[in-house]
This record gives structure tokens, C-alpha cells and sequence, in this order.
């Protein structure tokens, strides 16, 4: 037992650790000639991947400016989080969006623009979010003004972007093309190659890419399945008349993510670059994974919201084409070994992997195990889903949640500690969750233009009430109040090996 002496000891200790990373900058003076807006946060309890305490923020213009208990009121407007969590906005490393949706939208394609994108990562405690664009045969300096022409018009959000290879790799071979990609902000690339059955064809290619992109700074990102067992898995059930569906299961082995997660430790050992592992989604995988980190190689494992809340037994329902996307999905056992993955510190990231196909075309009945509507409509219940799920439960801890949803992505993605942190100086992005608001996820709900949500119908504990994206309350009682247009492009940095908690508890 805990003696209140030793309590005060702690909570002594706690705080000068705190402020010792909260006050690495320097606090905005009043001899500015004009004050920005402020804002207070009063009597929440702050919770950082470094720990939780009780106290107020100041929040001035678009950053945190002070943290402490009992600021001095200024007349700024006042939220009295008592009750409350706050923790800082979360950073979604891994979404599919369309800038901008064509009129009319076409029916059997991604329905999420960067509008209502933003919508629904704001109602989930989401302020910063990805999405993946091609460079195209675009120089980078006119993909620069496109890519961020297009949140400045439509974002709400912030987003920042990884730039997709693609099946040709010969661009990101040449050293000056990466240099410019990374003066400009681009810092990760990628996305399914190995999962491509091209990829063997160019691997010379592929393998240069990702060396000349680690001695770049940049990061490579890997959907790791590997494309001829995938592709002899679903020729072969097809053809035995086994297509259907609710047989998808077996249509991805988990030996295929096995062999190419593999193959992404190899490159990143025999490179050095830094190798991130889209939505790993087994146990074996991730072992693969932990035994290069324990190495000390520069792997980095993100794994998908689904993956932690369902399992392979919904491919026995009638409405199984919700529920397609590769990897697919597992057995109760993957599943734990996954939590025990984010709890243990080798589960670095969550990724929604949003990608919103209308409820319709996900429930086309004329898909087949090679022919189906991959991607998961959930970025704005994946925080909510975690929290409910792994705090609640005490599968994880609060500083685990915000270090997988929120710090570790911006570390490893070079936006911290602009992002992905409450300390003076940061960006103003932080949520006030109520820890014990009980809700039914319903598909009337959402913000998504597709209008439903992977996990409809589920009881969740623990939802966001207010939002701030850069001082600015932009999602509070149900209602998302920010405008398009006042979303920001994000700049990456160059990789710098990020310092990751192997454990989030001052406990």
C-alpha cells in the first residue's frame, strides 16, 4: 500500500519528470505586441506516453504555452475537464482518402474525401492524418503543390503524406528525386509492391529504392504478404469452387505475411533503412518482427484496429463482405498476441487503414476471394475501440493508448514533438475524453460518406467530447465546428531514430 508521503514523493517525482519535457520551450511573453487566442484546459487529469497528472493547460494561437496547476484566468475561454482525460490529438499513420471526390462519385470506389475524412477523425480524438498519393510522373515540385493545394482546400484535419511507389521503382533509385521529396516534407514511402506479384520481376530495382531511400532519411512501408503464395492460394480456390467469401480465410495464409515480413527484416539489415510493417496481423509475424528489434535493426510494427477487436469467426456472417481486407483477419491467439505486442512496447503503432467503400459495394455479391472490396470503414471509432477494449479491460495502459495512437507515430514518421504530445511548445492538439461515457456504435452516427461502420452495433466505453486541432475547438458535443481549408500540410523530417517506449507507466 501506498503511503500518502510516498504518493506525494511520486507525485513530486512525476511532475519534474513531466515539466522536464513539457519546458523545453520557451513560454510565449506579454511584451508581444498582439496576443493570440487563448484557451484553458482546467482540472483534467494529462496523460503523455511519459505518465499522468492533474492539472491545467494554457493553450495560445495554434500551441500549448503553459502547463501547471491553478494558471491565472486571462478571460480566455475556460474548459473544465474535471473527470476528464486529456491526452493529445491522435496521429493515424495509415489511411486511404480521395482528396477530392469526382461529381458525381463513382458507386464501387473509396467515398472519403479529405472533408469527410477529417469529420470523422475529429469525432474520434483524430487531429493529424495520413494518406498515401502517388508521385506519378509528376516532378516533386509540382506533386508538392498539388498534394498540398488539396488539404489546404478540403482539410480539416492536419495531414501529412506518404508519397506511393508503385510498381515501378526507378524514380525512387535516384538520390536527387529523394533528397527533394524529403526537403519538401515527404519522408515515408511505399505501400504494396511485395505483395505484388511485379515485385519479384524488379526485386533488383525494389532493393535499390529502398537503399537509396534509408540513406535519404526516408522510410519505407511495407504491406508484407507475399504475391505468389497469395496468388496460387486464390487461383486454387477458385477453381476447386471454393470462392466464396465466407472461405476468405483461407485464402491469405499466414505463412505468406511470414515469408514477406522476412523479407522486410532482410532489406532493412542488409540496407540499414528504416522498415515500417503495415497492418501486421499475427502472432508469427510479429515474432519475426520483435526478433529483428530485439536486434537492434530499425523495424517498426503498426498493426490494424481490427485486428485487436475482431477475428476470423465473422467470416461466417451473412454481411462478410464488411469484413474483407488483407491481411486477413485471425484467431483468438493472433489476437492476443497482438495486445500483448502494444502492452510489451513491439507494437509500436495503430493504423486505421480507413478505406470506405459504400455499404453496397461491400456486400456485392458477385466477389470472390480474388476478387474483393479490401478496406475497413473505421477512422473515426478506432481510437474509442482501443480505449474501450484495451484501457477499460486493462489490457493496456493510458499511457500505452496515447503512445500507439498519438507519440510513437509522429516520433516515427518525423513530426515529433510538434505532434503526437502535450508539452509547451507543441501543437495545441488535444482531446477531452470522458472516460466513462458509455455508447452503441451506430451507423447513422458517422461522418464517413459511407455512411456505416466496421464495428456497428458494438457497446463502447469511453468517447471523445471535445477536440482541438491547433487551438482551435473543431469537434465538441457530437458536432464537428471546423471548417475545410483550416486543415495544414505537415512536413515530415528526415528519419532520425526515435527513442520508443519499451513500456508506458510510471507503475
Amino acid at each position: 500500500m501506498v503511503t500518502s508521503k510516498t504518493a506525494r514523493r511520486n507525485e513530486g517525482r512525476q511532475w519534474m519528470l513531466f515539466f522536464g519535457a513539457c519546458c523545453a520551450s520557451v513560454l510565449l511573453t506579454n511584451s508581444q505586441a498582439q496576443q493570440p487566442t487563448e484557451l484553458i484546459v482546467r482540472n483534467g487529469l494529462i496523460v503523455t506516453a511519459e505518465g499522468r497528472l492533474e492539472g491545467d493547460l494554457r493553450i495560445r494561437g495554434e500551441t500549448i504555452a503553459e502547463i501547471g496547476r491553478n494558471l491565472s484566468a486571462t478571460g480566455a475561454r475556460e474548459i473544465d475537464a474535471r473527470g476528464m482525460l486529456v491526452v493529445p490529438g491522435g496521429v493515424d499513420p495509415h489511411t486511404h482518402l480521395v482528396p477530392e471526390l469526382p461529381n458525381p462519385p463513382r458507386p464501387n470506389a473509396n467515398q472519403d474525401d479529405y472533408v469527410s475524412g477529417s469529420q470523422g477523425a475529429l469525432a474520434g480524438g483524430v487531429t493529424t492524418v495520413s494518406n498515401f498519393i502517388g508521385l506519378g510522373t509528376d516532378e516533386v515540385s509540382a506533386f508538392a503543390t498539388r498534394v498540398i493545394g488539396q488539404v489546404q482546400k478540403s482539410g480539416i484535419a492536419d495531414f501529412f503524406i506518404h508519397v506511393s511507389m508503385g510498381n515501378d521503382p526507378t524514380r525512387f533509385t535516384q538520390p536527387a528525386t529523394l533528397k527533394e521529396m524529403a526537403d519538401r516534407g515527404f519522408t515515408s514511402t511505399g505501400e504494396d509492391f511485395l505483395a505484388n506479384l511485379s515485385f519479384d520481376r524488379n526485386a533488383l530495382g525494389f532493393y535499390k529504392a529502398f537503399k537509396a531511400s534509408g540513406a535519404a532519411g526516408v522510410v519505407s512501408m511495407l504491406h508484407c504478404e507475399d504475391a505468389s503464395i497469395l496468388a496460387d492460394s486464390r487461383e486454387t480456390m477458385v477453381a476447386e469452387g471454393r470462392g466464396s467469401l465466407h472461405n476468405v480465410g483461407q485464402s491469405a495464409p499466414i505463412i505468406a505475411e511470414v515469408v514477406a515480413v522476412q523479407r522486410g527484416v532482410a532489406i532493412a539489415e542488409a540496407t540499414g533503412a528504416p522498415v515500417y510493417i503495415l497492418h501486421t496481423s499475427s502472432g508469427r509475424a510479429l515474432r519475426v518482427a520483435e526478433e529483428a528489434i530485439s536486434r537492434g535493426l530499425p523495424v517498426y510494427v503498426e498493426t490494424r484496429p481490427v485486428y485487436l477487436h475482431l477475428t476470423e469467426e465473422v467470416y461466417l456472417r451473412p454481411d462478410v463482405g464488411l469484413f474483407m481486407g488483407t491481411p486477413m483477419l485471425r484467431e483468438k491467439r493472433d489476437q492476443d498476441a497482438l495486445w500483448e505486442g502494444i502492452a510489451k512496447g513491439t507494437v509500436h503503432t495503430i493504423g486505421s487503414d480507413h478505406t470506405a467503400f459504400s455499404k453496397e459495394a461491400k456486400l456485392d455479391p458477385t466477389q470472390t476471394v480474388a476478387n474483393m472490396r479490401a478496406g475497413f470503414n473505421n477512422l473515426q471509432d478506432y481510437r474509442p475501440m482501443l480505449y474501450s477494449d484495451g484501457v477499460v479491460t486493462g489490457r493496456i495502459t493510458l499511457e500505452q493508448f496515447v503512445n500507439v495512437t498519438a507519440t510513437n507515430p509522429a516520433k516515427i514518421f518525423g513530426m515529433y514533438p510538434r505532434k503526437g504530445v502535450i508539452q509547451v511548445g507543441s501543437d495545441a492538439d488535444v482531446v477531452i475524453w470522458d472516460p466513462t461515457m458509455k455508447k452503441t456504435i451506430r451507423d447513422q452516427d458517422e461522418f464517413s460518406n459511407a455512411k456505416y461502420s466496421t464495428y456497428a452495433g458494438r457497446q463502447v466505453t469511453g468517447f471523445p467530447v471535445i477536440t482541438i486541432r491547433r487551438g482551435e475547438v473543431v469537434y465538441e458535443n457530437g458536432k464537428v465546428t471546423g471548417k475545410p481549408g483550416t486543415g495544414k500540410f505537415i512536413p515530415q523530417g528526415r528519419f532520425q531514430r526515435p527513442r520508443l517506449r519499451e513500456t508506458s507507466s510510471f507503475d
